[in-house]
């Protein structure tokens, strides 16, 4: 059986070889991926980079295709259905990483402009598994917090919902929704315009979700006129983005919000076992082993210097992660040229450096208090010291 299996997914090789006694895993590039390469395939195992539809899968064996990924605007479902193909992805399997980031980005943005906590008043548009973590976090910092999900809300849930007018006069925006072209509430391009236009003077607007959601163009108008700060991870056209837009961000990295060493092998886990359902085989490759392996470094001494000191807790999850390293390595390519600039976006993920979730992390402290314990937690460090 020949699995092929983009390269760039963590311990594909290890995992998917166990699939059969006799599988042979083929690793190739998820950008450049072409039909004849794929003629003799049983299985494909993509990314987000490769589009899945019926002019790469034409003629090909393959009855079943995994994503390790959580969105899946990049695989013709309808086609797959219509051959046959069984799919599988990894909802929620970079969740708890990107949610990481974004406490990160709005720490470091309020530590950057000197504003408290309780200043804020932050929009989560899209309450699936990263926004609904995002919100965890923020109401753990005690963050004003208002939930816009329409599809979610009709189903009529415990959850206090905000419309749309609501979102766009918050100080604050993130979005976590993915990208759809049809339906009552298609997310291509919602944040248009109109959007940016009625946002407040100085807000500020992150996006870990998809590219595609945004009218860079609109953004780019707006912001000739009106400040607005800008966290973005995603961006229209990867890997050939904007450099303009680029250059207005406070925040600015390539695609790698969800890219903990954790949640990429979650990501592998989940389509492993999905295959091994399929096929019918027993799973064999544990990835709690190669989690078990990384134990070194990871006491983060934290010197408490008050709950409500944004630098104090921002200079303990850089620790952790420091997303300003991350948009440095993104800022470092500006110099080169556009195909050069598009290469090394690509790069920046393939060779991205081991980033593990707070959770691996245990806090010491010579003194902290019951509060401070209580917060550390709910954002996912282990206190367990």
């Amino acid at each position: 059986m020949k699995i092929f299996a983009d390269q760039n997914i963590p311990f594909a090789s290890e995992a998917f070889s166990t699939l059969t006694t006799n599988a042979e895993v083929v690793l190739f590039d998820g950008r450049t991926v072409t039909n004849e390469q794929l003629l003799d395939a049983d299985v494909l195992m993509v990314r987000s980079v490769t589009k899945v539809n019926k002019s790469l899968l034409a003629d090909s064996k393959i009855k079943f295709v995994g994503s390790a990924t959580i969105g899946t605007d990049h695989i013709d479902l309808e086609y797959l259905d219509s051959e046959n193909i069984s799919f599988a992805n990894a909802p929620g399997c970079n969740a708890t990483s990107a949610s990481e980031y974004v406490v990160c980005g709005l720490l470091n943005h309020a530590r950057l402009n000197n504003i408290s906590l309780s200043e804020m008043k932050v929009a989560v548009v899209g309450y699936g598994n990263v926004g609904s973590r995002v919100v965890q976090k923020l109401n753990a910092l005690d963050i004003k917090t208002f939930i816009y999900d329409p599809p979610r809300s009709s189903r009529h849930d415990d959850v206090d919902y905000v419309d749309w007018q609501h979102v766009m006069s918050c100080n604050v925006v993130t979005a976590h929704v993915p990208l759809t072209r049809t339906g009552d509430y298609p997310t291509k391009l919602m944040f248009n315009a109109e959007f940016f236009a009625a946002l407040p003077e100085d807000c500020l607007f992150i996006n870990t979700s998809r590219g595609g959601a945004v009218d860079e163009a609109a953004l780019l108008k707006q912001l000739e006129t009106k400040k607005i700060n800008l966290i973005l991870d995603v961006w229209q056209n990867e890997p050939s983005i904007n450099t303009t837009l680029l250059a207005k961000t406070e925040i600015s990295t390539p695609h790698i919000a969800g890219y903990s060493f954790d949640g990429k092998l979650r990501g592998t886990e989940m389509i492993y076992r999905a295959a091994c359902q399929q096929l019918n085989v027993q799973a064999s490759w544990d990835p709690s082993l190669v989690l078990a392996e990384e134990t070194k470094g990871n006491i983060l001494h934290y010197a408490a210097q008050g709950i409500e000191d944004v630098a104090g807790l921002y200079s303990l999850l850089n620790e952790a992660y420091s997303i300003e390293a991350d948009c440095q390595r993104l800022i470092d390519t500006m110099t080169l040229d556009t195909e050069q600039r598009s290469q090394q976006f690509d790069l920046l993920r393939k060779h991205y450096p081991v980033r593990r979730e707070f959770s691996y992390y245990r806090v010491s402290s010579v003194s902290i208090s019951a509060k401070e314990i209580s917060l550390l937690a709910k954002l996912g460090f282990n206190m367990s010291l």
